[in-house]
């Protein structure tokens, strides 16, 4: 594995280097917030000191609200303007200093969107016109961090096509894939870092032993999925729940969205919007019936399927990387790392016996 070297101070000239080829997108700090991932404009570099962003750069991929095509009522408009559909950008993107679980969260997602019988062509299109640039986590952006036990990590490049490790003056640059490379060349950076990998395995076995938090999902896929949705627990899972959505909006897997057609006159365009399966709406029938009508449903909903129905599914892994943003941003305190344990240890006839 080939291992770069980049000293600090030719980082930002590196990346002046690369804007003629791409367009640069990393977290950008605004006042006293949190940094916000967004595209960067000239003499704008990405914050490298963060530890981890209240929102995820997932919506770089699948926006918040998209326009998929505009259309006319106008009978007398011609046939080329009745339904125009809205071009993708496609030209080559950096995603710059992506953490690996923001990073390994795409691969999941692209489960649901990339599939070999249907590929949805504005998700896919805007995924694979970004080379990630990964950013290792020294230490445990939080308390609430348990993404060694999710299937990611603090140096996770399941994700990246580049992992930087900070050293403190340099970063150590690891390739990953040939879109990699070639965006690392594209800035000038080629000087090869002497013994990078081992200093990149000792830096990552650091970091790993700084995540105190974790969860256990060995047994999920033998729980039988029926005892688990009938268990007693739910009710007090979700009790506290204010149906607010933030553990959707902020977690870098769920994909959940609404299609509406947006009208004004004559002419209108068909939106897709981010929608949560916290909110009742979001499955009334038009019948006016709804499968899940109670908050305790939604809830139940929003952790069977992040913790069995998908690993039902795919047999390999929850859908959550482990950030925690949930945990810290839910503001009555509804802790994904409880249900999980709760859901995997769960026997339904010592329960059911008490």
């Amino acid at each position: 594995m080939k291992v770069i070297h980049i000293h600090k101070t030719e980082w930002q000239g590196g990346l002046d280097k690369a804007r003629s080829g791409y367009g640069l997108y990393g977290p950008v700090r605004q006042g006293q917030d949190d940094p916000v991932f967004r595209p960067l404009g000239p003499g704008e570099f990405p914050e490298m000191s963060f530890k981890n962003t209240k929102m995820s750069p997932k919506e770089l991929v699948h926006p918040q609200s998209e326009p998929l095509f505009r259309y006319t009522l106008d009978p007398q408009a011609p046939d080329h303007d009745i339904l125009k559909e809205v071009q993708k950008d496609a030209s080559p993107k950096a995603l710059l200093a992506v953490r690996p679980c923001d990073a390994d969260a795409f691969l999941l997602v692209r489960r649901n969107f990339d599939t070999p019988v249907y590929k949805d062509p504005y998700w896919v299109t805007a995924y694979e016109s970004f080379t990630k640039i990964g950013l290792a986590c020294n230490q445990a952006c939080s308390a609430t961090a348990f993404c060694t036990s999710a299937g990611s990590g603090p140096f996770s490049d399941a994700g990246v096509d580049v992992l930087l490790v900070d050293t403190g003056d340099a970063y150590l640059a690891k390739v990953i894939t040939e879109k990699g490379g070639q965006f690392l060349g594209a800035c000038g950076f080629s000087a090869p870092a002497a013994d990078g990998e081992a200093r990149i395995a000792s830096l990552r076995e650091k970091a790993e032993a700084t995540i105190a938090s974790f969860v256990h999902t060995d047994k999920l896929r033998e729980q039988a999925t029926i005892e688990l949705y009938d268990a007693p627990f739910w009710e007090d899972v979700s009790f506290a729940c204010i149906n607010c959505g933030t553990c959707t909006y902020s977690c870098p897997t769920c994909w959940c969205f609404d299609i509406q057609d947006e009208t004004r006159g004559k002419q209108g365009v068909r939106m897709r919007n981010w929608d949560s399966c916290m909110y009742p709406l979001f499955t009334l029938h038009g019948s006016g019936h709804n499968p899940r009508g109670t908050k305790l449903h939604r809830v139940r909903q929003r952790f069977m399927h992040k913790l069995k129905y998908y690993v039902d599914k795919y047999q390999d892994g929850i859908q959550c990387v482990g950030c925690g943003r949930c945990i810290r941003l839910c503001p009555v305190n509804i802790d994904i790392r409880n249900v999980c344990n709760m859901m995997n240890g769960y026997t339904a006839c010592a329960c059911a016996a008490s």
